[in-house]
């Protein structure tokens, strides 16, 4: 009787137990993640069988069966390995993915972007190609990217001039790139409705310009007209642009623009 009160009274649960508690669920949460819909999602689910053969074996005088579970254990790690490293060369490949890794290598990843569109447009202009491809900033586009069809493939100049081929039947809208990806292609952008426009601009320019005038969004047009390269920004169109101007536009807005702010927030926090 004298250790009831001692079972009712509840742990002691520090900050650090539930940091630790966190971390385990979300490797967990990650872990069931990358297994389903995979092979290991099986071997998942037996493993918890075999766990749970082994408790009973031990709280019953099944020695036999404990005898073998912990024979057969010694090996199976050596055997996952085997069986499942495709599996795991993806789980690893998918945490180099995430966002602690992401942010470390984001600027690289943005001038790789900056580049392989600059050279898209280029290609784009001349062939007298149209296109429209919009960086999502800080504000989240997620209700134009819906109303496309979805991608999310690495950016590429051969992915985005194919994209824009006439005979494709996603070179109507617009593609948008989100965390350095291409998140959908076909997208229906709002149009501007602005009377002091130029007549000559057509239905993707004044896109570009309706999107920026609602969002911080960047808009990289090329006229199939004129072949001719535009950046709009906050409801302004940069017309006329050359690829090595482009370049420059966007690796201000994008990299600099981020820097600057990375620089304000440190300055604050100190």
């Amino acid at each position: 009787m004298g250790r009831i009160p001692d079972f009712l009274t509840p742990p002691q649960v520090s900050g650090w137990d539930i940091v630790d508690i966190l971390i385990v669920s979300f490797l967990i949460y990650e872990g069931l993640k990358l297994i389903r819909g995979t092979r290991a999602m099986q071997m998942a689910i037996g493993s918890v069988f075999v766990l749970m053969l082994v408790f009973i074996s031990q709280a019953l005088p099944l020695r036999t069966m404990g005898w073998l579970i912990q024979n057969v254990l010694t090996y199976a790690a050596f055997a996952a390995i085997v069986l499942f490293q495709s599996d795991i060369r993806r789980a690893l490949s998918h945490l180099g993915r995430a966002g602690f890794f992401q942010y470390l290598g984001r600027s690289e990843r943005t001038a790789d972007t900056v580049e392989e569109v600059v050279t898209a447009a280029g290609m784009l202009a001349g062939t007298n190609v149209g296109a429209l491809i919009v960086f999502e900033r800080e504000i989240g586009l997620r209700n134009y990217v819906e109303s496309g069809i979805p991608i999310d493939a690495a950016v590429s100049y051969d992915l985005l001039t194919t994209i824009f081929q006439h005979s494709t039947p996603l070179h109507d809208g617009a593609v948008i790139i989100a965390e350095d990806r291409i998140a959908a292609a076909a997208c229906f952008l709002p149009i501007s409705v602005g009377t002091n426009l130029d007549k000559d601009l057509g239905t993707r320019h004044r896109a570009a310009i309706g999107l920026t005038e609602e969002s911080d969004a960047l808009a990289v047009v090329v006229s199939e007209e004129r072949g001719e390269i535009s950046l709009a920004r906050h409801g302004e169109l940069h017309r006329r642009l050359s690829p090595d101007d482009l370049r420059r536009e966007l690796r201000f807005h994008l990299l600099q623009g981020r820097a600057r702010k990375a620089a304000a927030a440190e300055a604050e926090t100190r």
